[in-house]
């Protein structure tokens, strides 16, 4: 029988046109080799001169192109902080956007109402980082489901309100705070410089998906999972649910304030937007669409997210939406309306994401080949 098994292992490989060994090392080698890849070329981008036409409004290391790339970046991050809490942990918060705009806001009234220097910015946005989601966590995690959302949603609108009715001149009102760039070092200012703000995006990404890799494979991602899948059974084992949903949420809350601050960097001020609901709303868009929970899921769907919005929007008032039937005409001249019809499709035809097509696929090549190696050895 296990001569048998052999003969038939070795005739799917020589199917395949590579041996054994060598096809079990490339695929236990290929979930690393390739985000690596990936990397070496995000890195060496900014060298590049190719056009995608469609996607980037320039070639691709002209300053557009390159500012357009690192939102879709530090997008990604945060939709990934945003994951620790709905795809990893189960938990419906809709007040995520508080620690985005509470990291974008402190370092700008640091940087520029306070005149501090960089490194007292960082240091308040740290604190921030860590304080504010301990303490929301804290007191949202005494109630459960819907009631959680809530609760992370009344605290998220009293942040905004306030920052709205810009208590003592701090936070701009609803013109919101400009970046004092003065502050920063040179290469992180001025049109010349976007490949250096890309590559500051593409690091927060990059920390923001070891870490969430690192956790979510240690003793902390397995209890976020247990959580996710019955907490009632995690108490019965001894476990606290609440303490492993509150580190969660303090994981998610210091990546979301961290990537508020490198937003501010790249877009060049606060504004009212990243701490509305809206912006909550579309992180969980980007999750669902990537896949809740996978892998690279929030990643994807971050990056994928960003270019329809900004494509859209330009197309919506381009000469081709223009010369359509006005029955056309006026749904595709609604970048809202076109996110939402895709949305819908994704979650209808692909209800795991984007991510859970490849999925897909990779099984029904494994199908085949498996059928394929079955038929050879009935042969």
């Amino acid at each position: 029988m296990t001569d048998l098994a052999q003969q038939l292992t070795d005739r799917a490989a020589r199917s395949t046109g590579a041996p054994p060994s060598r096809r079990a090392g490339a695929a236990r080698w290929l979930p690393v080799a390739v985000p690596l890849a990936v990397l070496a070329v995000l890195i060496f981008l900014p060298w590049m001169r190719f056009s995608i036409p469609g996607v980037l409004p320039g070639v691709v290391n002209s300053p557009g192109s390159m500012q357009l790339l690192a939102l879709c970046l530090v997008t990604a991050g945060i939709a990934l902080s945003y994951d620790v809490l709905f795809g990893r942990t189960g938990l419906l918060s809709f007040g995520h956007a508080l620690f985005v705009g509470a990291g974008a806001y402190s370092a700008a009234i640091a940087l520029g109402k306070w005149g501090t220097s960089l490194p007292v910015a960082i240091a308040v946005v740290l604190a921030f980082a860590v304080v504010l989601p301990l303490v929301i966590g804290a007191i949202a995690l005494r109630v459960k489901g819907i009631a959680f959302a809530m609760v992370t949603l009344a605290f998220a609108q009293a942040v905004a309100i306030t920052a709205a009715r810009n208590p003592g001149g701090l936070t701009g009102g609803e013109e919101g705070l400009p970046l004092n760039r003065s502050a920063l070092p040179a290469i992180l200012s001025g049109v010349v410089n976007a490949p250096y703000r890309y590559w500051l995006a593409l690091a927060f990404l990059v920390v923001c998906v070891l870490v969430v890799a690192w956790l979510t494979t240690a003793r902390t991602g397995h209890a976020w999972a247990a959580v996710r899948e019955n907490e009632d059974r995690v108490e019965v084992l001894g476990m606290s649910a609440y303490r492993t949903k509150l580190t969660a949420v303090v994981v998610a809350g210091f990546l979301g304030t961290l990537g508020g601050f490198i937003q501010l960097i790249i877009i060049g001020g606060a504004n009212p937007h990243l701490l509305s609901t809206e912006l909550t709303l579309s992180l969980l868009i980007m999750v669902v669409l990537g896949g809740a929970g996978s892998r690279w899921g929030a990643v994807i769907g971050g990056v994928v997210y960003v270019l329809l919005d900004n494509r859209l929007q330009e197309l919506s008032t381009s000469s081709t939406i223009a010369e359509l039937p006005s029955f056309l005409r006026i749904p595709l001249s609604q970048p809202v309306f076109v996110l939402g019809l895709l949305f819908v499709l994704v979650v209808y035809f692909a209800p795991g994401g984007l991510t859970a097509i490849g999925g897909r696929v990779r099984r029904r090549v494994a199908g085949r080949r498996a059928r394929s190696a079955g038929a050879d050895s009935a042969d």
